[in-house]
């Protein structure tokens, strides 16, 4: 089977499972297994792509031409491949995780969550192997309606609002915003395909370059960049499966990653550092890392706390495409994967807490450690990935990241990551501190004198489903710290430069 053949068999498992899913809806375990099975297929599939992109070769297909100029193709490049690799892989560990969530929290209508989610991962692969700008946009608007029915899946009045605010912010910056940016570039450039070195340079005004900037900076608010991050806490009401969705697999990584494809193969990075056309953006990524993660603290209940800790986050990738260097893309390119795999582990573990103890807020949380040490276990290794401690993955995105900053000059930069470390310390370790080292509420009402239920004693943790997969990612965590050699080395195939320059 050719490279090309492989491309689509990636797209077109997702997009496919749907069907399958909907046919055995009414045989619950076969159609699980389904949804499992599609997870490895596709992962295996964009497996089978990896040696070619690190050989240099650029698999591609066109699959349609709308129009002359619009053109609907695929090619991979190394950037894509490291946003599918994560998107398809962790969808294995997402799909059995909602086995045994769903099942565990009695969730009503689990063949459309499933069906929906196909779908949506077939959207994210689609975004990162878009080839050029119309086939991202097309791509990044299915995802957005196919995660709507997501989001709004409890049906609740709170989760139908939280899934109109999550449409309307998505949808109206994608074509107020971004629609007006893929035409203007279209229009200046002649074409809407990524190349290295971007198709800008020389071809626009330098002083018009900030303008169409923001327009891509605001449009793709998939990265939750503030003010337009709103969507991304008004999703919580979602289940935790599309929780961990949303914030590690598909639809804000999908976000940060269209940042850094737009500005290293739109714009070019070189361009941006000699316009200095994205200094705005560093210092609004620079202020959203730091007001989202004071606004964690805020928070009790666990998954908005979760989901600000995000949108503080997803700001250090695009601070990286706003330093414009190769370090600046590589330092946002690594943090995609130690984020994703840390996240999505923090997201899992908040759903093992609510399907066996039906505890949502941090101040119930007291003693709980001793009931569920695994699932504590896991959130304190996830926490320290995201702080950016050794020996785990994020230490080194964000270690890059301040190289990046140095070698351009922005000692505050610097500063900002270091204090939003500390900001991290300081929302997500006292959740796994006083799960394990706080007294449960039943025993402090009784050493009041107040009448309590007894404390049962003994491990309760959530079915064994749920905590494979968070003991695999927590375990990517760790292991991600000593594999960042050769994630480093294949970053460094991310082309920079025009390919007429050396």
């Amino acid at each position: 089977m050719t490279d090309a053949n492989i491309l689509l068999l990636a797209i077109a498992i997702p997009a496919l499972t749907p069907f399958v899913v909907a046919a055995l809806g009414n045989r619950p375990n076969l159609r699980d297994g389904a949804s499992v099975l599609a997870s490895f297929a596709t992962f295996a599939a964009v497996l089978a792509l990896l040696d070619a992109v690190i050989d240099g070769a650029r698999p591609a297909v066109t699959l349609l031409e709308v129009m002359p100029g619009l053109v609907l193709r695929f090619e991979v490049e190394p950037l894509g491949m490291l946003f599918a690799t994560v998107a398809s892989g962790l969808w294995i560990a997402t799909a059995i995780y909602s086995i045994g969530y769903m099942r565990g929290a009695n969730e009503k209508n689990q063949t459309r969550f499933y069906i929906c989610f196909a779908i949506a991962i077939a959207a994210a692969l689609g975004i990162a192997f878009s080839g050029n700008l119309f086939t991202l946009f097309i791509f990044y608007e299915v995802l957005t309606v196919s995660t709507y029915p997501l989001v709004a899946h409890k049906e609740t009045p709170e989760a139908r609002k939280g899934a109109r605010v999550y449409l309307a912010i998505l949808m109206t910056t994608s074509i107020l915003f971004l629609l007006v940016a893929v035409i203007w570039t279209w229009n200046i450039a002649g074409t809407m395909d990524f190349r290295a070195g971007g198709i800008l340079e020389g071809k626009i005004d330098p002083a018009y370059v900030p303008f169409l900037l923001a327009l891509f900076a605001f449009g793709i608010s998939k990265a939750a960049l503030m003010p337009f991050h709103r969507w991304l806490p008004a999703a919580m009401v979602a289940p935790t499966p599309v929780s961990a969705l949303l914030h590690a697999v598909a639809v804000v990584k999908a976000g940060v990653f269209t940042m850094l494809k737009v500005g290293t193969y739109i714009f070019g990075v070189g361009f941006l550092g000699k316009t200095g056309a994205a200094e705005w953006l560093m210092w609004l990524a620079a202020a959203s890392i730091l007001i989202a993660s004071i606004v964690a603290l805020t928070k009790d209940d666990l998954k908005a706390r979760l989901a600000y800790s995000t949108v503080s986050q997803l700001s250090y990738i695009t601070l990286g495409v706003a330093l414009a260097s190769q370090m600046g893309v590589i330092g946002g390119s690594m943090h995609i994967v130690m984020h994703a795999m840390g996240k999505i582990t923090l997201f899992m573990c908040a759903g093992a807490i609510y399907v066996a103890a039906h505890k949502t807020k941090i101040s119930e949380l007291d003693g709980l450690g001793r009931k569920m040490p695994i699932t504590f276990i896991c959130f304190a290794i996830a926490s320290l990935s995201i702080i950016g401690l050794p020996p785990f993955g994020g230490a080194w995105s964000k270690w890059y990241l301040m190289l990046a900053a140095a070698d351009a000059g922005q000692i505050v930069i610097i500063g900002v990551l270091m204090l939003s470390s500390l900001l991290n310390v300081a929302y997500l370790l006292p959740i796994p501190a006083r799960a394990f080292f706080a007294p449960p509420r039943g025993q402090v009402a009784h050493s009041l004198g107040a009448a309590a239920a007894p404390v049962r004693e003994g491990v309760e943790e959530a079915p064994l489903l749920c905590l494979i997969p968070i003991c695999v990612t927590a375990i990517g965590c760790l292991v991600l710290f000593f594999a960042v050699g050769g994630l480093y080395e294949y970053l460094l195939s991310i082309q920079i430069l025009p390919e007429s320059m050396p």
